[in-house]
């Protein structure tokens, strides 16, 4: 036993590789005991392959199609006032709307025909239609006396064409994405600090039901707008813990070089479920089958349920050895190992670390350095979120086939995760969340100038998707850094007071989209480019977390990245098989004789 825990324990001290190659670096940034601890039950093996394939991966597929949906159920295809009469005639819908229908600018300034005004005439009245001119039509409009035509090219329904959430009812749209973020910011709140204190995979179940409930009760519930909202509701408030707590433990059980990889592996199946989306409701072009389809995969997870585990890492933070010991044995079980560690050799291994006593978010304002990182995190979260949620917003009711440029605004996001994950493990997370932030800001600037003219409608439809690319790629780079720079015992709270910020003020997405769509189709890129340039310039202050021990206390936090120097590239620690410098010759070249 005491042989076991001094190797255990070893892990714990500074190796000679570190000492020559990090000596400005803090010590508990790469003291890991846990790793050692992992590597017994296995930190690389069928249990990791299993869970980042069906709960990180698998998960986020079904996950995103559960979450963005609506988006598309929600689309209000092209509309305007039924008028009757067309059938005594020989006209084109287009020549009686031009008879029948005011007109109006639309949100680049050109004439259109009104969605919401028709004349207030009785065209049925009118018997000879080869004597009738237009001379004879009054001028003064009426709001739609007969109902509403809608626009079947690309949907046979959606939930607005149904329920008629058009003209006076414009708004109910906008208001179902806005409430979604809004209980999201809650959900966050009560979820994220669930997960640090009642554990992950309490969190996990409860979102994996109410999102699944919410969604699939939404479904029967469009008749009555009050409960929509609720249901709606229901989904968002467990939505992002729905994929954090997966995530989390995934991280938590893994390598340190296979944290970039569990992150692409969710980016991943977000993508290709958002991507995959779009095709199912092109296919059925009904909602309410569009919906079922997509909703049903994530209560389908729950099958798995017997390889879910609670985070032996969360476990041991809270001093909870027994159970963690309980986990660590699953995991070995399936990756065919024996973990021999008893529950007092545990206990004796961390027995020099004081049980830390935290106060939910307020803790990760406990240090300068720790809320410096909180803000800006938080900042970098919001300017993500609106600027994702306002893009695919946007897509859905740009011109042209709503499938299409909902597509490539998914698409586009597999490549840039890839990008994401070899710059971020190569140039470091910081360096490219910044330069990804500023690119984009540079690309709003051609749609600002040229959004109003048609001739270049493609193009803007091209820049706006290169735009979701370097979204995708700082989301990536985001989300990696948030789980990497706070400690084991608050990392879901700080992840989770992330997406609060973020939704808080991803309110503003969908009345930027309605102001974009109905005022000015530039505005919502001002506001953005705007949002990306502080963000570029904002995160050149956060600590690089490549290549460090993730903390497991605040006090590791608040000393995360002290001596990091704001100028440098991340360097990769020297392999542990290569030859090192004896003590002795330590102690020698740290004289002054020796110095350079």
């Amino acid at each position: 036993m005491k042989d076991k825990l001094e190797e255990l324990n070893n892990d714990r001290k500074p190796s000679a590789s570190a000492s020559v190659h990090q000596m400005d670096i803090d010590e508990s940034e790469l003291n890991d005991p846990f790793q050692a601890l992992m590597e017994k039950a296995g930190n690389h093996g069928r249990y990791q392959t299993l869970y980042n394939y069906v709960f990180v991966a698998g998960l986020a597929f079904a996950g995103a199609m559960t979450y963005m949906n609506i988006i598309l159920a929600l689309n209000i295809p092209d509309h305007w006032c039924t008028v009757p009469g067309r059938e005594q005639t020989q006209f084109t819908i287009e020549q009686w709307r031009d008879l029948t229908l005011p007109k109006e600018p639309d949100n680049r300034g050109k004439a259109t025909h009104s969605h919401c005004e028709m004349y207030d005439m009785n065209f049925t009245q009118i018997n000879d239609w080869s004597s009738w001119n237009i001379s004879q039509r009054t001028n003064q409009t009426t709001v739609c006396q007969n109902g509403w035509s809608y626009d079947t090219t690309w949907f046979d329904s959606t939930i607005p064409m149904d329920e008629n959430w058009i003209c006076a009812k414009d708004l109910f749209v906008t208001n179902v994405f806005v409430v979604g973020r809004v209980t999201e910011v809650v959900g966050s709140f009560i979820f994220g600090q669930m997960g640090d204190s009642l554990g992950r995979s309490f969190v996990y179940y409860i979102s994996v039901v109410f999102c699944s409930v919410g969604r699939l009760a939404s479904i029967l519930c469009t008749g009555s707008y009050t409960w929509f909202l609720i249901m709606s509701g229901l989904v968002g408030l467990t939505v992002n813990s729905l994929f954090q707590s997966p995530q989390i433990i995934g991280m938590e059980i893994s390598r340190e070089e296979d944290r970039s990889r569990i992150a692409f592996f969710q980016s991943v199946g977000w993508s290709v479920g958002t991507t995959l989306m779009p095709m199912m409701f092109w296919w059925l072009r009904h909602w309410d089958s569009f919906m079922w389809l997509t909703s049903l995969p994530t209560a389908m997870v729950l099958i798995f349920s017997k390889y879910v585990i609670e985070s032996p890492r969360w476990l041991i933070s809270k001093r909870r050895f027994r159970e963690a010991i309980v986990q660590f044995n699953k995991i070995a079980k399936i990756n065919g190992r024996t973990f021999d560690v008893t529950e007092k050799e545990l206990t004796e291994i961390y027995s020099k670390d004081n049980h830390e006593v935290t106060f939910g978010i307020a803790s990760l304002f406990s240090g300068w350095r720790l809320a410096r990182n909180t803000i800006i995190m938080g900042f970098s979260w919001c300017v993500v979120a609106v600027s994702y949620f306002t893009l695919v917003l946007f897509a859905s009711r740009m011109a042209g086939n709503p499938f299409l440029n909902f597509l490539y605004q998914s698409v586009v996001e597999i490549p840039a995760y890839i990008m994401g994950r070899y710059l971020g493990d190569t140039l470091g997370r910081r360096f490219t969340n910044s330069v990804s932030f500023l690119i984009a800001f540079v690309t709003c600037i051609p749609i600002v100038m040229y959004a109003t003219d048609e001739r270049f409608e493609m193009l803007m439809i091209y820049l706006a998707t290169f735009i979701k690319f370097l979204n995708a790629l700082t989301f990536f780079t985001v989300n990696l850094q948030c789980l990497e720079i706070y400690p084991t015992c608050m990392r879901q709270t700080g992840l989770a007071l992330g997406t609060i910020l973020a939704n808080a003020i991803g309110v503003l997405a969908p009345y930027l989209v309605y102001l974009g769509t109905t005022v000015d189709i530039c505005a919502p890129y001002y506001i953005l480019g705007t949002l990306f340039l502080l963000g570029g310039i904002g995160v050149l202050f956060l600590p690089e977390t490549l290549h460090k021990k993730l903390p497991d206390t605040i006090e590791e936090a608040t000393n995360f990245g002290r001596h990091d120097k704001f100028f440098s590239l991340p360097k990769a620690p020297l392999a542990q098989d290569k030859k090192l410098p004896s003590e002795p010759e330590l102690t020698k070249l740290n004289q002054p004789a020796f110095a350079p």
